[in-house]
């Protein structure tokens, strides 16, 4: 009878378990449009909480040493952007004067490619239609590209979630930041007495894996943008300083900043400088980058501590990007931290089950 109890209360338990599951995934379904500015306040006061902490011990207030802390990291976010600003401006300045004849070099190097490989393999080899299209067509493809970005980026429903972002989420986080220690108090009282040290010691194996994670990403991504941003404006690419910023902070998903930055600059060094040789010149600046990256910077500062497999790093944040939007690439690496440690959790136990030990039964 206690078995049949004991395995009735099992059921109940994965019962319960499933069906919060579900009811998370079709909250964030049906809300997942407005949640972006809580996610992201979410994270920040999760960032924050232990200079807001340190600073309470001190004997401040934490209402406001969650102020002071909000204020700094605005402070020094507007203070990079200032100092960023005029040079970026400068530069896509340029690439607006120097983008005509940018197209045109080119169009130029792309009609002397083919021309090269027709006269090693023959005049039909490449179609007149491609030929067409390099020749006449280019210039009109980016005119309609910029137009479609100037569209997307003005539309006023963009503005509108911008600001809300910009407004929203340094509110949200301040409450966040000071109710902190009162949420965390109140979940662990609600935690099932006889799971208490186990969801506990999970919940520091997870929150440890995600600083490391968050760490190490922003350590890599700063190293990233600031070597191949210096290291593209020496090569002399006009827009070098932009693309190299841009690489970097889309490095926060393994090797996706790096590939996009180095198409972009050998696109733009063709267009620049119609020749192979800073192409190449661009090129190796990025697998410099890259190398340095994996064998220097990434040991040092991520080792083998975070237990997170760059594979399932890409696979979730393409996965909540297509699931969720950027909610969920915000949601993917925290998400992907927690499954990774219960897997590992439930793995340990299964290896020192019986189902796992138990010799097989052989019948007389």
């Amino acid at each position: 009878m206690s078995d049949m109890t004991g395995t009735g209360f099992r059921w109940q338990r994965f019962g319960w378990i499933a069906a919060g599951l579900l009811l998370l995934v079709l909250f964030l379904r049906l809300f997942s449009a407005i949640l972006l500015p809580f996610v992201a306040a979410a994270g920040i006061a999760y960032f924050l909480d232990p200079a807001v902490s340190a600073l309470h011990r001190l004997g401040l207030p934490r209402s406001l040493g969650a102020i002071i802390m909000l204020l700094a990291m605005i402070a020094g976010v507007g203070l990079c952007a200032l100092l960023l600003y005029p040079l970026i401006s400068a530069q896509i300045s340029l690439l607006a004067q120097q983008l005509p004849g940018m197209i045109a070099g080119l169009q130029k190097f792309t009609a002397h490619q083919i021309s090269l490989i027709q006269a090693r393999f023959g005049s039909g080899f490449v179609s007149n239609k491609l030929q067409s299209l390099v020749s006449n067509e280019a210039g009109a493809i980016v005119n309609f590209a910029g137009s479609a970005a100037r569209q997307v980026l003005g539309t006023g429903f963009a503005l509108f979630n911008i600001l809300t972002l910009l407004v929203i989420t340094p509110i949200v986080a301040f409450y966040f930041l000071r109710d902190w220690p009162l949420v965390m108090g109140r979940l662990d009282s609600w935690l099932p007495r006889s799971y208490e040290s186990v969801i506990r010691n999970l919940a520091r194996e997870i929150s440890r894996i995600l600083n490391a994670w968050l760490r190490g990403q922003a350590i890599c991504c700063l190293f990233l943008g600031v070597f191949y941003a210096a290291t593209l404006t020496l090569a002399g690419l006009n827009l070098g300083l932009v693309v190299g910023l841009t690489a970097g902070l889309l490095s926060f998903i393994p090797y996706v900043g790096t590939i996009v930055g180095a198409v972009s600059s050998i696109v733009l060094a063709l267009g620049q400088f119609g020749g192979l040789d800073h192409v190449l010149v661009v090129g190796g600046i990025f697998v410099i980058g890259q190398l340095l990256n994996d064998y220097v910077v990434a040991p040092r500062f991520l080792g083998d501590r975070l237990g997170l497999s760059s594979v399932w790093v890409i696979f979730a944040l393409f996965a909540g990007a297509e699931t969720f939007g950027f909610l969920g690439v915000l949601l993917a690496v925290p998400v992907t931290a927690t499954l990774g440690v219960l897997a590992r959790f439930w793995l340990r136990h299964y290896l020192q089950s019986p189902l796992y030990l138990d010799p097989p039964r052989h019948s007389a």
